[in-house]
């Protein structure tokens, strides 16, 4: 049936469905921090809402599972904490102080950024595989690289020259802004690197993120209470849309770690990475159209470039996942005729120590008895 055949696209359909729910967190969040809303109050709210959904999920699923659940001990706690502080409260609020200052466009340019930079951290502590492709690789990282610095440093003429608004704001911090969404991307690949300790010493991963956001909440928290000035009039929410735009992005935070975790264990975290391209398109299209952005040509040059190389990067790391998968299937099922030939030789050897060994052992062993029963029948032993 029909409804059937849609499951083979539902992985792609949830990747497109979460592109248009980050679309919509760079555009409502940009469209709020212009309005007035403070980027470090507002990552508080986010951080905050998130935990209220995730915690409760969380804890009902260890109840059901209570043998499932690791415990969380002193060492996965320092790297839960480390990871929440680079990777969730630097990260979120490098990247929406960014996002008020250059442009929700380059925001979502600048997260294709981030397989090119895990790519490199995971090069140098040696995670990577080296191999002729690894040259590939770095071009494509070199070429991300290099497109974010474009969009960064050069402007060049408008591409469009949409009419200016009050949700229109291109001030002169375009600098320090692209700066702070690059400073973002990099804090998100070392979040990524530092799950690999993170679910060897806690495999339940719904349960290290609750632990993440509460200590996210906590630490964004903190930096806000140190940094606003006006307590009061920095957290309270000026009106509805302010408010709104919270409860989305911290509901949208919560859900788009399933549907993310759901489609990488469908089709792989590569099939979950080329959607990213798909955000950039969708905000750079609604940007324009309803926030009256001024689109420059650096922007569109840099951004064209951080997806080329995005997809250079992801074309060496597929490459090596299918010549992974033919090792396996190699020494699995050898198929080659030297493959076969050491199998052969192998079975042959087996085969005559086995022999050899029946000969040299006794027919009957020491410890044999015959058990007969009264009329003198001997018994089975």
């Amino acid at each position: 049936m029909w409804w059937r055949r849609m499951d083979v696209y539902k992985p792609a359909l949830g990747m497109i469905g979460l592109q248009f729910t980050y679309a919509g967190v760079a555009l409502f969040t940009r469209a709020a921090l212009l309005q007035g809303l403070s980027p470090r109050v507002f990552v508080v709210y986010r951080q905050g809402i998130a935990t209220l959904v995730i915690v409760p999920i969380a804890y009902f699923s260890r109840r059901r599972n209570p043998d499932g659940g690791a415990c969380l001990g002193l060492k996965t706690f320092g790297w839960i904490s480390l990871a929440s502080l680079i990777g969730v409260t630097a990260n979120q609020n490098a990247y929406f102080e960014g996002l008020y200052l250059a442009s929700s466009t380059v925001a979502s340019s600048m997260t294709n950024l981030i397989p090119a930079v895990t790519f490199v951290m995971a090069a140098i502590l040696g995670w990577e595989k080296v191999n002729r492709r690894i040259i590939v690789k770095i071009i494509g990282t070199v070429v991300c690289v290099s497109g974010a610095v474009t969009m960064a440093v050069v402007k060049g003429p408008k591409l469009l020259n949409s009419p200016k608004s009050f949700l229109s704001q291109q001030g002169d911090n375009w600098l320090l802004g692209c700066l702070l969404l690059l400073a973002s991307s990099f804090c998100w690949s070392f979040w990524m690197i530092l799950q690999v300790p993170i679910s060897l010493s806690c495999p339940d991963h719904l349960y290290s993120s609750a632990w993440m956001c509460f200590l996210a909440t906590i630490q964004s928290t903190t930096i806000a209470l140190l940094t606003e000035k006006n307590l009061l009039g920095a957290f309270a929410l000026g009106s509805f849309f302010e408010f709104s735009c919270c409860l989305y992005t911290g509901i949208a935070l919560a859900v788009s770690f399933f549907v993310q975790a759901w489609c990488i264990s469908q089709r792989g975290p590569l099939f979950a990475a080329m959607f990213n391209p798909l955000c950039t398109v969708i905000v750079a299209v609604f940007a324009a159209l309803f926030l009256h952005e001024e689109t420059y040509i650096g922007s569109l040059v840099g951004a064209s470039a951080v997806i080329i190389g995005l997809y250079v990067v992801l074309w060496g790391k597929a490459r090596d996942f299918e010549e992974m998968k033919q090792e396996i299937t190699d020494k699995s099922n050898p198929k080659n005729g030297d493959a076969m030939i050491v199998q052969v030789l192998e079975d042959e050897s087996s085969n005559k120590k086995k022999s050899k060994s029946d000969l040299q052992e006794p027919l009957l062993s020491d410890n044999y008895s015959i058990n007969v029963d009264q009329n003198g029948n001997q018994l089975l032993p």
